[in-house]
């Protein structure tokens, strides 16, 4: 009676109370999943568990990923081998975490995550006043921990040795019908893990699934937890829906979730300006192309395109207030990158590539004498180069910039003395002089057609700064 009273009045769907203590067991015929598609070292932990005598399966997001028929680029494995236990069959082996403890498996460069099954019973770990779960090394059964993954997609256990698919939760039911549905009562397991809701947001975009209404309704009530989650651990998640392959969806997804706040609250204001939001939907829209084409992306250079109209701004200000323009735009840098490392603890290393390249973009107005030498030696100058593309393309500086800056780095000597010259070139009226900053109105210059190439290069924005900035490139995670 209970039981009906609340399916009435959640709206819950009768498939919902199934027996979840015992799985759906799909064969190779029922799932179709495709073992060359499985890594070798995977198949390698797994069998080398399994002949101890414990239990192991590839878990979560690499089974989802493989019953869509896409290569996961993440293999996690689950068993109920204990850590201690996990690393004595290894000979690279290394327990790590504190919230829950996992073991990290490396062959070569690859790495997978091992980890215990995990139970149910977390009423007395330790919690923080709102209710998320800080440490809980509570080890369970194989249903247990299902019913512990945060999506009814995430929560299947594949089997390499017979080919076997484990669903408790009806995974394969949500995946067939492209449906993002969480395990549990939403409010309860968005409590526990405040990050499970930036989850719902990469994964709805990235597979272009719908939210359950049930799994999305508290969502925005919810959003303000949020800032109660250590700030690298948001880091880390917002570096994976950037690097999603789908950043302009998951982003537009957070504001509609309400989520952005507290995170990139800067967003509303630049997607509300014209040239904003054509400058970071080209930002992005290169950084996917990217990373569908197998690229790497450089986290700093995605960062400085997000938050550049933020610097604009203060830079503009400074500069009204009487700062000159090279120590407006360190002040305007500063003052950004001490605001967001607060916020999204943004690494030392993302901050330092991102204020080279803002602060290259004066650079860029000075054309005469060795200034455009030096500048071509600048060790991340393709990075600043191609963030000046992205200025020019989204119309916030005129266009004959960028065209220059295209000959002058694939011209040979002759063409570059050649350039240089043409910027000395007086015109009627005069003029002449830097400008220092960020638009029209330079040194007075001759016009010339642009280079073949030159005013693509705008378009795909960043695409080999990202790929030959001394960053280093950050996949995110596929899960």
């Amino acid at each position: 009676m209970i039981k009906k009273l609340i399916r009435k009045i959640l709206g819950t769907k009768s498939k919902a109370v199934r027996d979840t203590n015992t799985p759906v067991v799909l064969g190779p015929e029922a799932h179709g999943i495709d073992p060359r598609l499985l890594s070798n070292n995977a198949v390698r932990v797994t069998s080398t568990l399994q002949e101890a005598g414990y239990e192991a399966f590839v878990v979560g997001g690499a089974v989802r990923d493989l019953l869509l028929g896409v290569k996961p680029k993440d293999f996690d494995i689950a068993t109920n081998a204990t850590p201690e236990q996990v690393k004595r069959l290894f000979r690279r082996a290394f327990i790590i975490g504190k919230r829950f403890q996992i073991v990290h498996v490396m062959f070569g460069q690859d790495l997978l995550e091992v980890t215990t099954f995990r139970g149910t019973t977390s009423d007395n770990a330790p919690k923080d006043e709102h209710g998320r779960v800080l440490r809980d090394n509570t080890f369970g059964s194989q249903a247990e921990d299902a019913e512990r993954r945060d999506f009814t997609i995430n929560a299947m256990y594949y089997n390499p040795a017979n080919q076997q698919v484990l669903d408790y939760h009806g995974g394969i039911e949500d995946i067939r019908a492209k449906t993002l549905r969480i395990i549990g009562v939403p409010e309860a397991r968005y409590r526990e893990d405040p990050v499970r809701m930036l989850r719902v947001v990469r994964f709805a975009a990235k597979l272009k699934f719908a939210i359950e209404p049930e799994t999305g309704a508290p969502i925005k009530v919810m959003a303000p937890l949020i800032n109660n989650v250590p700030a690298a651990r948001v880091f880390d998640e917002m570096l994976k829906l950037l690097m999603s392959g789908h950043a302009l969806a998951c982003l537009q997804q957070l504001r509609k979730e309400g989520l952005h706040h507290g995170l990139l609250p800067l967003l509303d204001v630049v997607l509300e300006q014209p040239l904003g939001v054509k400058f970071v939907t080209l930002a992005l829209d290169s950084t996917d192309a990217r990373i569908h084409a197998g690229k790497t992306v450089s986290p700093g250079f995605l960062f400085a395109s997000l938050l550049w109209h933020q610097v604009l701004e203060k830079w503009t200000a400074y500069r009204a207030a009487g700062e000159q323009t090279i120590p407006a735009l360190h002040l305007a840098a500063d003052d950004v990158l001490d605001s967001q490392t607060e916020k999204l603890a943004l690494q030392r290393k993302i901050g330092t590539d991102m204020r080279d390249i803002w602060s290259m973009q004066p650079r860029f107005e000075r054309r005469t004498g060795k200034a455009p030498y030096k500048l071509l030696e600048h060790l991340r100058f393709r990075a600043g180069y191609d963030f000046l593309l992205l200025r020019c393309a989204s119309g916030e500086i005129d266009a004959d910039i960028g065209d220059w800056w295209t000959a002058f780095y694939e011209g040979d000597e002759i063409t570059r003395e050649e350039l240089i010259a043409s910027v000395h070139a007086p015109r009627e009226g005069g003029g002449g002089g830097d400008n220092g900053g960020g638009g029209a109105g330079g040194p007075a210059k001759r016009k010339r057609g642009p280079r073949r190439g030159g005013r693509n290069r705008g378009g795909r924005g960043g695409e080999d700064g990202n790929a030959n900035s001394p960053a280093p490139a950050h996949d995110g995670g596929a899960d």
